[in-house]
């Protein structure tokens, strides 16, 4: 098992809630343009991560349990999604679902927040198959990695190109030997230079320069909070960012059972009281599905650990 790091954990600590947040309808609603800024770093954030710690230096036995470990929890909850899509008047509302529909939406266009598990997966088994079977320099298989995740996306229409470059980034980063907060070294510069492009709505595009900075900014800003953030501040974040799998993957679930809050909650006009009670709800509901799992020996089976 590799050794965790803090800053890491501490990052995906404050991706998770922010994803969480804006998964809240009410919220994205009431402030789309923050939504919007959130948008464009968030998942970002998460791939670049995702592509740094994968590590396809273990056994090819280990690599895969590894991308079963995201493609059980990818096809068990993308089917829900799908099924409810069709069932549910959400505003990814399907009116009518065939067989192709549902396989399409699975294997190539999800629908709903798993799409990032698709993206992570389908990267995820290019870099692997790269590395370990193709006998180029490392810069090379860098490259053609960049040129196969171009296919998928352009030619075959799988996964957003713009992502994949994302989690190559990540793979750059560690292929380069080079520690990831060296490349992210914490400034409070940065949160000044993140909030001026963030006034443009021009730069609030993850496949845009003016985005891509933002992306790079975000974390160097969050890095230095995590430098000057209290012990017990820190320590809650390491643990939400040491659990977003489950976070990620059931979140979804409670925060569609939070909508009824929404006319109890009124009376709050910032609705900053119903995102409070919202994210109590789905944090702590998504941890006890975990935990639940757990304890009934589900959790051998639904590979999301």
């Amino acid at each position: 098992m590799h050794q965790r790091i803090d800053e890491l954990d501490f990052l995906k600590g404050i991706f998770i809630i922010l994803m969480i947040t804006f998964h809240l309808v009410y919220i994205g609603d009431s402030y789309p343009y923050a939504k919007r800024i959130v948008y464009t770093f968030h998942m970002p954030g998460f791939l670049i991560i995702s592509g740094y710690l994968m590590n396809i230096t273990k056994p090819c036995k280990d690599l895969i349990k590894t991308m079963l470990g995201y493609a059980i929890p990818y096809v068990v909850m993308e089917s829900g999604y799908i099924v409810m899509a069709a069932v549910l008047p959400i505003r990814e509302h399907i009116d009518v679902l065939t067989f192709g529909g549902f396989i399409d939406r699975l294997l190539l266009h999800p629908i709903g927040p798993y799409w990032y598990l698709q993206t992570l997966i389908t990267c995820g088994v290019s870099y692997i198959l790269v590395f370990h079977f193709v006998p180029m320099k490392t810069n090379s298989r860098i490259i053609l990695l960049g040129i196969i995740f171009h296919v998928l996306s352009d030619m075959l229409g799988i996964s957003s190109f713009a992502c994949s470059l994302y989690f190559l980034a990540g793979v750059l980063l560690r292929q380069s030997g080079i520690s990831f907060t060296d490349v992210f070294q914490q400034s409070p510069m940065a949160i000044i230079a993140f909030v001026l492009l963030a006034m443009h709505p021009q730069n609030l595009l993850m496949d845009k320069s003016g985005g891509v900075l933002m992306v790079y900014l975000v974390i160097v800003g969050f890095l230095f909070v995590h430098s000057h953030a209290g012990q017990k501040a820190n320590s809650i974040l390491t643990f939400l960012g040491k659990n977003t799998m489950p976070l990620f993957l059931f979140s979804p679930i409670f925060t569609f059972l939070c909508k009824p809050l929404v006319p109890i909650l009124l009376f709050d006009p910032t609705g900053l009281l119903f995102l409070s009670v919202s994210l109590l709800i789905c944090i702590t509901g998504s941890l006890f599905v975990e935990w639940t799992m757990i304890r009934i020996g589900l959790s051998q089976y639904f590979y999301y650990q």
